[in-house]
């Protein structure tokens, strides 16, 4: 294991609540995190256009409807009597009425395809720039959010934004533009009646709005519960030869079917109170209509209005009455938008550790790989004790050197900060006399070539994953480091270059993934190398074919090599021997011999059980 995973682990623990949660999600308590979307809607303000005049256009002629209907429905008594003239009024009527109906569907249908159309743009959008940001923020920030965590945000919460955006958006204004138009119909066909029905709304609707809000709350509650569901099947899956080889299947079910039940009773909360707000809309709402339309029925008896205008009255009612239940039911789907909105504002509003300067010094054309630390001082988070304590190191152009040392002596660290992953707390680090904090971070780290203790490899083909630093690499030039590393052998025996590793590169043996590594990084023409542990998980065969690539791979550039295994850097030009952050011991492998200190201690141990 890397020397500081452990500091990394204590420090993720550190922020993470109990109950599991790393980062804190705050709850959304208004539309505000909605306006988020709003730079995007701006970008794409033809389609939002284009959308809204044909979503008031469908809006308009359904309001016509009940107001054409009411016209058919006096069709009688205009023709007094005369059978002939009846029946011409009669189908000149609801031929309008035809004509407006087809003409709503056309409409609605353009509509439903610019606004979904609008809701897909958007959501594409925002995942791009919110998996952008996530590349930039540091390994700290990732390190404090759990498995699953951000690829929920990038898969679950803005899937609930597309909605919102493509449907319960265009919905809503729909609605809102129906229900605010019917109510203004009845005052035209009967304003005493309108007046009434006006006076009843906020008993209606306050209530409604109330409940509304809890709704809003266990919506986020919700969610947060189902992104612990994923994070913790993440966990253990990606995990599952550990899992299975401890037989801890049942447990880990255990932890999912808790996190998934506390994901259903918390959606089984919001169901509940959504049910009682729908209750309410039905009874306040329709309640208040049906005395309203009691009240016209009456007036019909005594001549004061028309059956006609009655009739529009009784759709403008049921328009009104509907809209008010279907906004209160979208009122439910908004606020979960604004949760996940507010979520994503969170990942995007999260500054970058390691960021370029206003003015960044540029490396010089040719990177001989000069790299010194001086007097560096670095710990992680808010640890007490530095990993990296005065630490001072200059390595020579095509200098090869090594770095052993105990577990958390800091050696991981050197390469972390390196690499600019992380930037110190005092001192600095200078590549060519230029200092990594002057520096545009993208063009310090391509002078780096970097194998990993921990082999991470991504599911594709070798060549894919060989030529993974590298832009537009041909094939001689892969086939070339695989055959450095000792990875084409074992290629060649599959389909090559071609062969697929499967998922995470399970498909291959520890030893093989680290091979397919430590060619990723001989691949790429950087001048300093830096190989962590490249041989821990190699056989003795091709341990010796792997140090013989390193070899190879060293003359010219600059290399630093972490090992534990001592065999591995006996020829180093130089060995630095690390112990609580500092530099204890330094010299070739037969001076530390003879001087009997901890690399002769180390040396003794490893090769008397060699």
């Amino acid at each position: 294991m890397a020397d500081t995973d452990s500091s990394l682990v204590d420090d993720r623990r550190a922020t993470q609540p109990e109950g599991g949660e790393a980062i804190h999600r705050p709850k959304a308590k208004s539309l505000k995190p909605l306006a988020l979307l709003l730079p995007y809607v701006a970008r794409h303000w033809v389609t939002v256009t284009v959308a809204l005049i044909f979503l008031v256009a469908a809006a308009a002629v359904s309001l016509a409807i009940p107001l054409l209907l009411g016209s058919a429905a006096d069709a009688g008594s205009a023709a007094q009597g005369n059978a002939e003239e009846l029946l011409s009024l009669v189908d000149r009527a609801f031929l309008w009425v035809a004509l407006a109906a087809i003409l709503s569907g056309v409409l609605g249908a353009v509509r439903f395809y610019f606004v979904s159309r609008f809701g897909e743009r958007i959501a594409a959008d925002l995942r791009k720039d919110l998996y952008a940001h996530l590349l930039k923020l540091s390994p700290r920030y990732h390190s404090q959010m759990r498995s699953g965590e951000a690829v929920s945000r990038l898969t679950a919460d803005i899937t609930l934004i597309e909605t919102f955006l493509g449907s319960s958006a265009s919905l809503a204004t729909r609605t809102l533009l129906t229900t605010i138009g019917a109510l203004t119909m009845m005052l035209v066909v009967n304003w005493k009646l309108g007046l009434t029905l006006l006076a009843m709304l906020p008993i209606a609707v306050l209530p409604v709005m109330a409940i509304g809000r809890v709704i809003r709350t266990m919506s986020n509650r919700a969610q947060s519960r189902l992104a612990d569901a994923g994070a913790e099947a993440a966990e253990a899956l990606d995990a599952i030869e550990l899992v299975q080889a401890y037989n801890r299947e049942q447990s880990r079910l255990g932890a999912f079917t808790e996190a998934v039940e506390a994901t259903f009773e918390a959606a089984m909360r919001r169901i509940g109170a959504r049910s009682i707000m729908i209750v309410l809309v039905s009874v306040l709402l329709f309640g208040g209509f049906v005395g309203v339309l009691w009240l016209g029925a009456r007036a019909v008896a005594t001549g004061e209005m028309s059956f006609g205008d009655l009739a529009s009255m009784v759709l403008y009612a049921l328009y009104a009455g509907s809209g008010f239940g279907m906004l209160a039911e979208v009122y439910g789907e908004v606020m979960r938008a604004a949760g996940a909105a507010d979520r994503a504002a969170e990942v995007l509003n999260a500054e970058p550790e390691i960021t370029a300067p206003e003015h960044p010094v540029a490396l010089p054309a040719t990177v001989t790989g000069a790299l010194e630390f001086d007097d560096v001082t670095f710990r992680y988070g808010d640890e007490t004790v530095s990993a990296l304590e005065h630490f001072s190191l200059s390595v020579k152009p095509g200098e090869f050197v090594a770095l052993v040392g105990p577990s958390g002596a800091g050696k991981t660290t050197v390469f972390r900060l390196a690499l600019r992953l992380f930037d110190v707390q005092s001192g600095r680090i200078v590549l060519d006399g230029v200092s990594a904090m002057q520096a545009d971070p993208r063009d310090w780290r391509q002078q780096f070539a970097y194998a990993p203790q921990e082999s991470a490899l991504f599911t594709g083909t070798a060549a894919q994953n060989i030529g993974f630093g590298t832009d537009n690499p041909d094939e001689a030039l892969l086939e070339n480091a695989a055959r450095m590393a000792e990875a084409f052998e074992f290629l060649a025996e599959k389909d090559g270059l071609a062969t697929d590793l499967g998922q995470k590169g399970r498909s291959l043996s520890g030893g093989q993934r680290q091979r397919v590594a430590l060619a990723r990084a001989l691949v790429r023409d950087a001048p300093v190398l830096l190989l962590d542990e490249a041989t821990s998980a190699l056989d003795s065969e091709s341990e010796a074919a792997v140090r013989r690539a390193i070899s190879n791979a060293a003359e010219g550039r600059t290399t630093l090599v972490i090992a534990h295994r001592l065999s591995t850097v006996r020829r180093a030009d130089r060995i630095i021997v690390m112990e609580h952050g500092r530099i204890v011991e330094e010299g070739n492998h037969d001076q530390l011999v003879a001087k009997g200190g901890l690399y002769a201690r180390l040396a003794e141990l490893q090769f008397a059980e060699g």
